[in-house]
């Protein structure tokens, strides 16, 4: 990847020690999606990623919420359709649902039963993966609809908390990487 572009995105990401709780490093985006420049550059690069790797997808599933703000734009650019994965009691209509564990707690997503056909493939997209409890819930939804994850892609990981072993055998890509 240029590392020119991941420069500018990388000097557009702000850390919180200690929130939301202590001895969290929270990782803020505000920055980035506030500067046009650098949010261009960021869809930018996760187009050229998925060009360069699947040359077919049929659908950018995105977590809510941050997830709703990066895989629109990255889908409207693939030409492709975007597919929300909610939060429990956000969608309409009959819905797929999975409880998880987060670093500090509880929660439940959900999808829409009709979001995907059996064997379309899916790119998975989030702001960030830290225990990888939020990924691997989307996965499981996706496996349920019997979608092909072609692979997971985040901005950020955090490495430390060692989320992206949890994927096990489903491809994952992030453009930055903190310890």
């Amino acid at each position: 990847m240029n590392q020119e572009k991941l420069r500018l995105v990388r000097d557009r990401i702000r850390s919180f020690p200690d929130f939301p709780v202590p001895g969290v490093v929270f990782r803020d985006i505000s920055p980035l999606l506030k500067d046009p420049v650098a949010f261009r550059t960021l869809i930018d690069l996760l187009e050229d990623h998925l060009r360069a790797s699947f040359p077919q997808v049929d659908f950018i599933a995105g977590l809510d919420s941050r997830g709703f703000l990066l895989g629109p734009p990255l889908a409207q650019r693939l030409g492709i359709g975007f597919v929300p994965i909610r939060k429990k009691g956000k969608l309409p209509g009959p819905t797929e649902s999975v409880c998880y564990s987060l670093e500090y707690g509880k929660a439940e997503l959900e999808i829409q039963s009709d979001a995907v056909e059996p064997g379309q493939k899916v790119v998975i997209v989030d702001d960030l993966l830290a225990t990888g409890g939020t990924m691997c819930a989307a996965c499981e939804l996706m496996k349920r609809l019997k979608a092909e994850i072609l692979e997971c892609l985040v901005v950020i990981e955090l490495k430390d908390l060692k989320g992206s072993e949890k994927l096990k055998s489903i491809p994952f890509c992030s453009l930055l990487q903190y310890d």
